[in-house]
Formats: C-alpha cells, sequence, structure tokens
C-alpha cells in the first residue's frame, strides 16, 4: 500500500525531473497550472481520476520550500482522494489544489478571486474545497467565480462531526472484529490528538463507556478531558506507548514508524490522522505483528462525505447512513485481509483500484 495521503517514501519520491513520469505510472488525468503576474498568485490542481465523477479536494494555501514540494503534496492528496471517494463508494473522483502561499506581503482576497476563474477554467472537472491554510470566507470568494465549491459559509461547513462519527464508527467495526465485542464499555481506547475531531471523538467513546487515556500538545484540551471526560492524561511522547485496546492516532501522520511500531501496546490502530503509515511496509509490520489496522483513509472517510453532500445535496438521513456505512467498509477489509493473510492497508488500495480501474 501507498498510504494515500502520503504517496512519497523512499522509493517514490517525486524529484525534480520526473514528477510528469510519476504522473504517467500512478494513472493521474490532469495537472494544472496557473500564474497571475499581476497578483503573484501561483497555484496548481491535480486531477487524478475522474472515472466515477467529477475530482473533489480541498484547496491548501501554505508555504512550500519550493515548487516542486507544492506539486508532490496536490499529486500525493488528489491520489489519497479517489482512493478515499472509493473505498466509501461517492460517485467523485480524486483531486487536490495548492496555492502556493508567498512569504512576504500579498492581497489574500485578489489571489482567492484569480483561484476562483482557474478552478472554473475546469468546466467541473475538479471541485474545491477547504483544506489547511484556507477558509470558509476564501470559499465564499472563489464561488464568485465558479459553482465548483464544496464549501461555503452558506453551509453548516464544519466536517468535524462528521469525520468523528466515522471513526467512531470505524473503532466499533475494528472492536467487533478483532476483540468481538459489540459494546465499547470498558474498551481503552488511547487518544493522540484532542483538536476538533480528537475531542469529539473522546466524547463520544466516553458516552459509550470506554476508558480513555489522551494526550495533546495543548494542556487546556488535556484538561478538559480530564475533568469533562475522566480521561487519564500522558505526554505526547508516551501516547503511543500505552498498553490499549485501541491506538487511535488523530494528531499528525507518520506516527507508524521504524521507531514507534515496536513500542505499540494495542492489538487496534484505529483513528483520523491521515498518513498514519509513515512507509507502505509499516501495513505490513502491523500485519505481522497481529495489530488490526483501520486503514486511514477509509476511517476518516466522513469529513469527505459531509464536503461531498453539500455539492451533491445528499439529504441528511443519507449522509448519516454513508457515514454509519465506513462500520461495513471496514469489516470488508478486515474479513478479506484476514482471508487473504495480507494487509489490511494493501486489501483497501486493491479495493480501491478495481473500482477505480
Amino acid at each position: 500500500m501507498i498510504s494515500v495521503d502520503n504517496i512519497s517514501n523512499t522509493n517514490q519520491i517525486i524529484t525534480d525531473d520526473d514528477f510528469l513520469d510519476y504522473a504517467l505510472s500512478h494513472g493521474f488525468g490532469d495537472l494544472h497550472f496557473k500564474v497571475d503576474p499581476a497578483t503573484g498568485m501561483k497555484a496548481i490542481i491535480a486531477i487524478h481520476n475522474t472515472k466515477l465523477g467529477p475530482a473533489l479536494g480541498g484547496c491548501r494555501f501554505i508555504e512550500y520550500p519550493n515548487t516542486y514540494a507544492a506539486i508532490q503534496d496536490a499529486m500525493r492528496l488528489a491520489r489519497g482522494m479517489s482512493f478515499k471517494a472509493a473505498s466509501v463508494n461517492l460517485p467523485l473522483g480524486g483531486g487536490k489544489s495548492v496555492i502556493i502561499k508567498p512569504k512576504g506581503s500579498f492581497d489574500r482576497a485578489q489571489y482567492m478571486h484569480q483561484f476562483g476563474r482557474f478552478v472554473n477554467e475546469l468546466n467541473g472537472r475538479y471541485i474545491t474545497a477547504l483544506d489547511s491554510g484556507t477558509e470558509l470566507p476564501d470559499m465564499d470568494i472563489i464561488a464568485e467565480h465558479t459553482p465548483y465549491v464544496a464549501s461555503l459559509s452558506k453551509y453548516d461547513g464544519d466536517p468535524s462531526p462528521s469525520t468523528a462519527r466515522g471513526i467512531l464508527r470505524g473503532i466499533q467495526a475494528a472492536v467487533a472484529f478483532k476483540l468481538g465485542k459489540e459494546s465499547l464499555n470498558g474498551v481503552h481506547v488511547a487518544i493522540q490528538g484532542l483538536g476538533h475531531v480528537g475531542f469529539l471523538l473522546a466524547r463520544h467513546l466516553h458516552e459509550l463507556g470506554a476508558t480513555l487515556t489522551v494526550a495533546d500538545v495543548s494542556p487546556a484540551a488535556v484538561e478538559r478531558a480530564v475533568t469533562e471526560l475522566g480521561a487519564k492524561a500522558v505526554s505526547t511522547d508516551q501516547i503511543h506507548k500505552v498498553p490499549c485496546d485501541v491506538f487511535a492516532p488523530c494528531a499528525l501522520g507518520a506516527i507508524i514508524n521504524d521507531i514507534t511500531i515496536s513500542q505499540l501496546q494495542t492489538t487496534i490502530v484505529a483513528g483520523a490522522a491521515n498518513n498514519q503509515l509513515a512507509h507502505t511496509y509499516h501495513g505490513n509490520k502491523l500485519h505481522d505483528k497481529g495489530i488490526l489496522f483501520a486503514v486511514d483513509y477509509v476511517i476518516n472517510a466522513g469529513g469527505l462525505i459531509f464536503a461531498a453532500s453539500k455539492y451533491l445535496h445528499t439529504p441528511e438521513e443519507k449522509i448519516n447512513e454513508q457515514i454509519d456505512a465506513i462500520y461495513t467498509h471496514l469489516t470488508e477489509i478486515f474479513a478479506r485481509s484476514a482471508q487473504e493473510n495480507l494487509p489490511t492497508s494493501e486489501i483497501a488500495d486493491n479495493l480501491a483500484k478495481e473500482k477505480l480501474s
């Protein structure tokens, strides 16, 4: 498996002179570049696959060390969105965009106006949405120039509750499959990261009787979990070492790596973070250790389901059905993993590729 939001690894880093070869070998449909001399805006839209529908993916507005790093980010994330949409049967393809944030002064609103025109030039092949560094007011400006926007202020635009609900359903599926328990009462979950999604997940788990150990860089978030949810607090460098039933990474990616994998004392890894596997082979290592991995781009697809629903005008009850179906999607992956004696990460990739081919 290539952890799909983390395509680059030791063997597959996109180098300065081969990103088009990489695009060819990984099934990319389009790569679009836009520069605007008047504002200085530089933007990239990567469209990976549109077999299932138009490519939906967020717009990042962050600093990059160089242009190739921005291209790599857009490409790896676009492919990840294809896999994520396919894994939960959404009628969408995968895309991603990047606006390179300058280090000096710039006119943010004008950047967004120009980017909106850029999106519109693609005539619906790419639908943009929120991502790192962009905000709802940015999306509102973009929407002045194109209808192909899935995140707007007029919507209830926070995907965190949907993501947290999906993570909960994924944990329930993993606990049922691995531990044979239909209830989370008494199940010990170690949560790394108490941001919007992590804290909502912690609250859901607490309400269902789970025992919580938590860690976060924010002392206030940790104190709140201790006070309101009865959680035990540990440091951020110890959370993955806690003996538990479920380790839930809900912060930075690449937490499953050469160092941490030998320190895990859990039977299940199931959390909200993207890029949980630092490299492809870590999925194999989890499998060999008997640790069940709830594949990140499947378990955290609730946010995509939410964003897609705004563009597709999905009824509320249907949204919840799609999120709850994450339980079924993961159970299918777990069962095939057991039957074929292959990592869940590899099974998930194969299932997605079948739908995209």
